[in-house]
């Protein structure tokens, strides 16, 4: 429990000046991320969020899945109208085919096809070469993982005020 309010804890200038905001430092370390991401993923010709798709797919796909678009966009934490286009290009590559469920016209799933299958031993190097060259201890990285999935359990077990 935290005793102080946060403006006792720093001075009302403080919490307002840009390089003290969480909010930005998040924001540009996705940044920086993706950026790093872009020509390791332009070889396979995938753009970062499209990644991470194949990413789901890939580890569905081994435990002999296929989830639902649903079930992608709460693990991607993206809504329908970002997710379906990203998947609309991945089956105009053959990436994935969205198949219609017998039982439930309303259940649209996504499997891998045997090119985005393919596509995985060619991806599989990418995290690797991602951290290859930082100067960050790897061990940092995985605390940093964890400290940050705490914070996203946080945010998300929280409802937004203002509402």
């Amino acid at each position: 429990m935290i005793s102080k309010s946060c403006s006792e804890m720093a001075g009302v200038d403080e919490l307002l000046a840009l390089d003290n905001q969480i909010c930005f430092a998040l924001y540009a370390a996705n940044r920086a991320v993706t950026a790093r991401y872009r020509p390791l993923l332009s070889d396979l010709g995938l753009t970062y969020p499209q990644y991470l798709v194949m990413l789901v797919l890939w580890e569905q796909d081994r435990a002999g899945q296929s989830p639902t678009v649903s079930e992608l966009g709460r693990r991607l934490r993206l809504d329908s109208g970002t997710l379906t286009p990203l998947l609309k290009r991945l089956e105009e590559r053959m990436l994935i085919k969205r198949n219609r469920s017998s039982d439930d016209e309303r259940v649209v799933r996504a499997s891998l096809t045997g090119t985005g299958r393919q596509l995985r031993s060619r991806a599989v190097n990418i995290p690797e070469q991602l951290l290859c060259g930082l100067d960050v201890d790897p061990d940092r990285l995985m605390a940093l993982r964890g400290e940050l999935r705490r914070l996203l359990e946080a945010l998300e077990g929280v409802e937004p005020s203002g509402q």
